[in-house]
């Protein structure tokens, strides 16, 4: 136990004493989650809008007050037809609404700036919505979970899944393959230390170290976020733990791979980093996705855990509802935890 327990405290020096490597690893995060949470995000705002009357009316004049008075929108007034598309074009507008009147019904058109397909969709949205208050029967909409659609809610698992994949299997995998460089490795296998006191000890520090990101992370995901907090946290602290064990053990893996520290930083930054944003789930839908992309995206491990994360931290539910998600991510973290021993101690 002393063996293990010196272990720890040499590794954990040799991270202190790394102290650039140490602020990064301690603020990238938190930036991201700031970057993602108020820089970065999927709402539409300030759309500039014009309107094309042919005929003032009770009804016209209502609609064009919901558009100065809404907060969506910034209302650039009333301009003829024939102005709309050179408008457009300069890119003084995003979209423009025709109303006009048919007889006596009041009929209405969007006319968008289609050059950004999401904008021009969320812009229309946000437009038919107003435009569709001025019925006399409007649609009721009962928005669950994130009831002002903050694309906060939806980056934090996303960004949660990133950093812990990048930063832990980064770290561990660059430490025992410097370590391999150096010489210092073949000295402690030749020692009388077993070679799973060596792996485990130099793991400890990085998970002690990833215990602290989390615990900075969910206090400004809380707080400064808004996200909503409840008795689920426990769940989310347990489950990123058991993702975390996962990607220490998948950098153990990368170390047995490689034999310099630059083949394992690029290993482990592209081999992770453009699955995790790109096919994870975390910035576009996986039921969007081509079939064989879904079907690859399941051996992704951010991919189950962003999914539970959601679950647990926006929809507030019970650990029974992510089952599926914590038996994917248990099996990986034995798989790869047992294949990076059996390989580790072959090599050794």
């Amino acid at each position: 136990m002393s063996i293990f327990v010196s272990m720890i405290k040499m590794e954990t020096l040799h991270l202190l004493r790394d102290f650039r490597t140490m602020t990064v690893v301690l603020i990238m995060p938190l930036v991201l989650l700031l970057l993602f949470g108020f820089a970065i995000s999927t709402e539409v705002n300030n759309i500039n809008v014009v309107a094309v009357v042919d005929q003032h009316t009770d009804d016209t004049r209502q609609i064009l007050e919901k558009f100065r008075v809404n907060s969506y929108f910034t209302f650039k007034g009333i301009v003829p037809l024939n102005e709309v598309e050179p408008m457009l074009r300069a890119g003084k507008i995003d979209a423009a609404v025709v109303l006009r009147y048919d007889g006596d019904r009041l009929c209405h058109q969007i006319i968008v700036d289609a050059s950004n397909a999401n904008t021009a969709r969320t812009s229309t949205a946000y437009i038919e919505g107003v435009l569709n208050g001025n019925v006399e029967m409007p649609v009721i909409t009962n928005t669950l979970y994130n009831p002002q659609l903050k694309s906060a809610y939806n980056f934090v698992p996303g960004i949660m899944g990133m950093i812990f994949i990048l930063i832990c299997a980064m770290m561990t995998s660059v430490s025992i393959v410097s370590e391999k460089e150096s010489g210092t490795m073949d000295l402690l296998l030749v020692s009388p230390v077993r070679p799973r006191t060596i792996i485990l000890g130099k793991i400890v520090p990085y998970f002690l170290l990833s215990c602290i990101i989390l615990t900075l992370m969910l206090s400004l995901s809380y707080t400064v976020l808004g996200l909503p907090f409840s008795a689920s946290v426990i769940n989310v602290v347990w489950v990123t733990i058991l993702y975390i064990v996962l990607a220490l053990s998948l950098g153990l893996l990368i170390s047995t791979l490689v034999s310099n520290q630059v083949t394992a930083l690029l290993v482990s930054g592209v081999l992770f980093m453009l699955p995790v944003i790109m096919l994870s789930g975390m910035m576009f839908p996986i039921e969007n996705m081509p079939v064989l992309l879904q079907w690859f995206s399941c051996i992704i491990p951010a991919r189950w855990y962003i999914s539970a994360m959601r679950t647990l931290m926006i929809q507030q539910l019970p650990a029974s509802y992510i089952i599926t998600e914590i038996t994917i991510l248990a099996t990986m973290t034995m798989a790869v935890m047992i294949l990076a021993i059996k390989k580790f101690n072959t090599k050794h």
